[in-house]
């Protein structure tokens, strides 16, 4: 599909979560429609900004750990989003020039702008698939992820802010496992995932906003995120809030935010 193909699917007539979690980073690629739906999340919940923020830290984080700690050079990235400079490929090539990414989105904006995904190190590889996370043997069968990647070695499963988009009636558990089923023995899987644990007011208020705009929603506790990493081995802290898991030195004169401020729970684990 064309740029121009992917231009004419964007529905610009709604609100979408990613163009939507793209204005909360401070980014330029959503419309009106978005930025007002946005500024509705923000009146309830003004941290939404650093909400989004810290996913993204977090992510960054993770993906620098698995790379010089547990030697991982490849990643499946399902629900990528709007590009957003240092992108995941770019974080673990900083590690690791070899590294290898796959970014799997089923948004047409994401496809408009792929090719900033793909702007690989001479040494590795990036490519992208427009691809929905509820079809995984759609994703586990495309020709380009099996060109980028060995599934014969360690890949790491990056589902960041993904799965609060997936309700329990779609299977998000059963489709995490047959992922993990198709990756070896030292393979991983780090995900975000919104809370209510904290302000479960707000969070039913936020998810009613966000089902009122046409996107399905399913916020989750510590526990229910918890249950996705049954049968790994998660690395320390566990299950914890995004901006305490394995944190760096904050900036000088730079708060900590606190745990309803971020409302995401956070985790990695390793496949036996």
């Amino acid at each position: 599909m064309t740029d121009s193909h992917a231009a004419r699917d964007i529905d610009t007539s709604r609100p979408h979560s990613a163009r939507m979690y793209d204005y909360y980073l401070g980014g330029k690629d959503h419309f009106e429609v978005d930025q007002q739906a946005a500024g509705k999340v923000a009146d309830v919940f003004p941290a939404i900004f650093v909400c989004a923020g810290e996913n993204r830290a977090f992510m960054h984080r993770a993906t620098r750990i698995l790379a010089r700690e547990h030697g991982i050079r490849q990643w499946l990235d399902i629900g990528t989003g709007i590009p957003t400079e240092p992108n995941l490929h770019q974080v673990a090539q900083a590690v690791v020039p070899e590294a290898r990414v796959v970014y799997a989105d089923n948004d047409p904006l994401v496809l408009k702008y792929a090719e900033r995904l793909m702007r690989s190190t001479p040494e590795g590889r990036t490519t992208y698939i427009q691809a929905d996370f509820t079809e995984p043997e759609a994703i586990l069968g495309a020709p380009e992820l099996h060109e980028a990647l060995d599934l014969t070695q360690p890949v790491a499963l990056s589902l960041n802010a993904l799965l609060h988009f997936v309700p329990d009636d779609l299977d998000p558990y059963g489709i995490v496992a047959r992922l993990l089923d198709a990756l070896p023995s030292g393979s991983a899987l780090a995900l975000s995932h919104c809370t209510p644990d904290f302000d479960p007011v707000t969070w039913q208020t936020l998810c009613d906003i966000y089902i009122a705009a046409g996107t399905r929603v399913q916020v989750r506790s510590r526990e229910e995120v918890g249950r996705f990493f049954e049968g790994l081995d998660l690395l320390e802290p566990g299950v914890e809030v995004g901006h305490r898991w394995r944190p760096d030195p904050r900036e000088q004169g730079t708060t900590e935010p606190t745990d309803i401020e971020v409302s995401l729970w956070t985790a990695v684990g390793i496949k036996p």
